[in-house]
């Protein structure tokens, strides 16, 4: 058993919201900034009796699978229920309901914790290790949002970043070497409010029931998506960022209960005037923004009174 409580980190998933349940590509990388790791605590403070509450509801989800022959992978859950009682929790500084991955840490930690046959960290990384554990975490986590693609979880737990390139193909990937006095870059606005995930992705299942919205995601979204990642990752910022214009577009135009009303004009805004342009980070309805510009200077004076947290400089 693993008592060293290693941290696991927040996730961003760049590009690939919403589209990479359509089969669109998806870039997914680790944030530092936020972690959280299992302690144990006979203190009973309301964060940590909540968060053992928590747990407990996640056990016996687990619990009710590995009954009906569902768990997805050998877990020592006995052990679990025995930390549990004494007095186990996740201290997380990941805030929930933002697009940051908090739940996919706590799944990340418990696999790590009681799974039985992990993959050694070499073969954690191979692109079969990569397919069947994202579709071990997608069960699991699926107990936190109803439906999960497994990513989030993935991400924390080898705290790499990964490219989704369709449903069965995947890998760890390099990104492009920042430049940290770079003029443009990559940001997070606040919301000031959490999203709530379940109830925006059960918004999109119900769009995608209509011709109309399947076919703009095949045929437009899961586009500019995909050529938004390829231009990132060749360091291509022409094509990244005429592409990107047309994501933000088209987020707005067709993705309105997941936009936060105090933030459509700022949305707006951005795209009339190229000074950065918008997307969902996560399942949006709260939370993070994702935000990004050729020159962050302007982009901060134009959206004075938020504040901008500047995740990547290039």
């Amino acid at each position: 058993m693993n008592n060293s409580h290693p941290l696991f980190y927040a996730k961003i998933l760049l590009f690939g919201e919403y589209g990479i349940i359509e089969d669109s590509m998806g870039l997914s990388i680790p944030f530092n900034f936020y972690k959280g790791k299992i302690l144990f605590s006979n203190d009973a403070g309301h964060e940590a009796e909540s968060s053992n509450k928590a747990l407990s509801d996640f056990h016996a989800f687990l619990l009710k699978l590995e009954q009906s022959g569902e768990l997805p992978c050998r877990m020592n859950l006995a052990q679990f229920k025995a930390d549990l009682e004494q007095g186990m929790y996740f201290d997380s500084s990941i805030p929930q309901g933002f697009g940051v991955g908090s739940s996919g840490a706590v799944v990340a930690a418990i696999y790590d914790r009681y799974a039985l046959d992990k993959p050694t960290a070499e073969g954690a990384s191979e692109a079969d290790s990569l397919l069947n554990l994202k579709k071990v975490f997608s069960k699991l986590e699926s107990h936190f949002h109803g439906k999960s693609s497994g990513l989030d979880p993935l991400i924390c737990y080898l705290n790499l970043p990964v490219l989704i390139r369709s449903r069965d193909e995947l890998g760890t990937v390099g990104l492009p070497t920042e430049n940290n006095t770079g003029k443009g870059g990559i940001f997070l606005l606040d919301t000031g409010a959490p999203g709530k995930t379940s109830s925006m992705v059960s918004i999109f299942l119900e769009k995608l029931k209509h011709e109309g919205f399947r076919n703009m995601i095949r045929q437009q979204l899961v586009k500019y998506n995909d050529e938004c990642i390829k231009a990132f990752l060749n360091r291509d910022p022409k094509p990244l960022f005429q592409n990107l214009k047309e994501l933000s577009k088209l987020f707005l135009e067709n993705f309105r209960p997941m936009i936060p009303d105090s933030f459509e004009k700022l949305w707006k805004e951005g795209i009339e005037s190229n000074a950065y342009f918008l997307k969902l980070c996560g399942s949006g309805g709260g939370g993070f923004i994702l935000g990004f510009t050729q020159d962050l200077e302007l982009a901060r004076r134009k959206l004075e009174g938020h504040s901008l947290e500047v995740i990547y400089r290039f």
